[in-house]
């Protein structure tokens, strides 16, 4: 898919409500991670965000640098008609493949398992999240731990922990990819946290 069939693909999931992925609150594992940070000015990103409810859960927790991007303008318009105080500058329509800035940190949530699982694409993810990240920057998030089933159409798209591990060991220190303890009901023991590093 390029940019603009990819854009059309979630806006149109978007208008047929078919988000299945959203779960209408943030994640267990990310909000307890947020509920440890102490540095209230990190630089964070979103990508592939869709309804982005950790950026509005960090917003509830005084959190002044948080940036979303998607693809689609639709979950960022409803996303700001939520959270009319949210920085307009900070909702980036953009693929983000060809985003760039640098950040402290960037959060994973649904949005690798969303894109049609290809090597050469996830190695790419991969780099593109180092190229994002400052020096010693994190990529926290989540990523579901199931066999790919050769589907190409059928989302989220799974892997496994050594899969992912090919692609982050090149770009990254990883500071664990383990079984998430504290998955919600419907993804029990189907998702890995990971906390990798910039090398």
């Amino acid at each position: 898919m390029n940019s603009t069939s990819t854009k059309e693909y979630w806006s149109q999931r978007y208008k047929d409500e078919r988000t299945g992925w959203d779960i209408g609150a943030p994640s267990t594992p990310l909000k307890e991670y947020i509920d440890q940070l102490e540095n209230k000015n990190l630089k964070i990103l979103i990508p592939g965000a869709g309804n982005a409810y950790e950026a509005e859960y960090l917003l509830q927790q005084g959190f002044t640098n948080v940036y979303i991007l998607d693809i689609s303008e639709i979950p960022l318009q409803e996303f700001q008609q939520r959270n009319p105080e949210f920085p307009a500058e900070n909702l980036v329509c953009d693929d983000f493949f060809t985003h760039k800035d640098t950040y402290d940190l960037i959060f994973e949530q649904t949005f690798f398992c969303s894109f049609p699982p290809l090597p050469e694409t996830r190695k790419k993810y991969a780099k593109h999240i180092s190229e994002l990240l400052k020096p010693n920057g994190k990529l926290v998030g989540l990523w579901f731990d199931f066999p790919l089933t050769g589907d190409l159409e059928k989302r989220p798209f799974g892997g496994s922990k050594e899969e992912y591990l090919s692609y982050f060991e090149s770009y990254f220190k990883v500071k664990t990819l383990e079984k998430a303890h504290n998955s919600i009901t419907p993804r029990a023991g189907n998702e890995l946290f990971g906390i990798f590093v910039k090398s």
